[in-house]
């Protein structure tokens, strides 16, 4: 492998990383806007909205800290981590689906899951 090569590898890496931890950021603040918005003694739906979209956030901000901090988090906790993150959204993204005028957060969610499964692709 050249050096030039490696470099290319490191970039793409960095960028997937950062694109990555960007998408949790975005799904973490969606999330986090629409459980706000639910009424904490509404109905069980909302309950379920609200709770969903807590969790959501929660685990998109430990996702975005644990990609963008300099963590001793190693290759097999950062994957983990990914897939739980990607999980999370994918349910988040489904409860949202169901929910009108939820449709950004819905996307939001699935972006983040599409840019988890992304990132997990170039580990190695």
């Amino acid at each position: 492998m050249t050096s030039t090569t490696s470099q290319q590898e490191l970039f793409r890496f960095l960028e997937d990383r950062f694109a990555c931890a960007q998408a949790c950021t975005e799904c973490a603040r969606a999330c986090a806007l629409r459980a706000s918005l639910q009424d904490p003694d509404g109905t069980e739906q909302q309950e379920l909205l609200r709770r969903k979209g807590i969790m959501c956030a929660e685990v998109c901000d430990a996702t975005c800290r644990v990609l963008s901090e300099e963590n001793r988090m190693d290759e097999a906790g950062i994957r983990v981590q990914l897939e739980w993150c990607r999980t999370v959204c994918l349910e988040s993204a489904h409860v949202f689906g169901k929910q009108p005028g939820a449709e950004a957060t819905e996307e939001a969610c699935r972006a983040c899951a599409r840019a988890c499964t992304d990132f997990m692709a170039t580990l190695s």
